[in-house]
């Protein structure tokens, strides 16, 4: 009876600290909410899977704006708007008795679990490389019939080629060094300036071999293609505004310049931004 009574007071003492946990708290509020958003709110009430699924992917983008930016204060809210759908999604899942947010929280506890065999079991690794070669040699034993069966088909072509080679890269299809990475750039430039001058059909499939080749070299140099991309695209931005912001002052329309003006106002930009 004595060790029952011990055995009693330990579980209640652990789950007293479960409780006592913001996190737990902070977790159990936001269900609360969505619970009365759903049965209350007409708007709530009328979303599913489908009309969620593009909002979603809009606030995932926002969320990768505050990162860029590095706004943290503004990462924390698209954290927690990411959040929302997550537990929106379970809810509406839950309804139609699909499956709840406990599933969905223990499936990915146990995934984690499962793939981390040198924290949980007793695999050994020697670094993070062999931490994802495991990773996608388990997915495999887990029923995946392809390595590349993870990529989702919709995303943004630039990074689904990182994701591709990365991919490929975890079970050792890979080239054993930058140098020979980069002589397969300087390959793929050539035919596509081949095909390019002959104007032939394969123009398009060569550029697209030579911005596969500058992916795979800027990861193997831990250069993500979609940030870097993204970080020219807002440093363009910043410049050309300069241009008419500065054209403007000077009382004329960046339409009506030249393009020696419009360079003369560029190098400017260079130099201020």
């Amino acid at each position: 009876m004595r060790r029952s009574a011990v055995r009693v007071r330990k579980v209640a003492l652990f789950f007293s600290k479960i409780m006592e946990d913001p996190r737990t708290e902070a977790f159990k509020r936001l269900l609360d909410i969505m619970d009365q958003l759903r049965e209350k709110c007409p708007w709530d009430r009328k979303q599913t899977f489908e009309s969620l699924r593009n909002l979603t992917i809009e606030e995932t983008y926002e969320l990768t704006d505050a990162i860029i930016d590095s706004k943290y204060d503004d990462m924390r809210g698209e954290l927690g708007d990411l959040m929302l759908h997550l537990v929106f999604y379970s809810k509406i899942a839950d309804e139609q008795n699909l499956f709840n947010i406990t599933d969905v929280l223990n499936g990915i506890c146990e995934k984690l679990i499962r793939r981390h065999p040198h924290i949980f079991g007793d695999t050994s690794v020697k670094d993070d490389e062999d931490v994802k070669m495991n990773w996608e040699k388990i997915k495999l034993k887990e029923g995946n019939k392809s390595v590349l069966g993870g990529v989702p088909n919709s995303l943004p072509a630039i990074v689904k080629a990182y994701r591709i080679q990365d991919k490929a890269h975890g079970v050792g299809f890979d080239w054993n060094d930058s140098e020979q990475v980069w002589e397969k750039v300087e390959e793929e430039i050539h035919e596509f300036k081949t095909e390019f001058d002959q104007n032939t059909e394969h123009r398009e499939e060569e550029f697209g071999d030579l911005l596969f080749a500058l992916v795979n070299f800027a990861r193997h140099h831990h250069i993500h293609p979609e940030d870097a991309l993204e970080k020219t695209n807002r440093k363009f931005i910043r410049r050309f505004r300069f241009i008419e912001d500065q054209a403007q002052k000077d009382g004329k329309n960046i339409s009506s310049l030249s393009l020696d003006e419009m360079e003369e106002y560029w190098q400017k930009s260079k130099h201020n931004l």
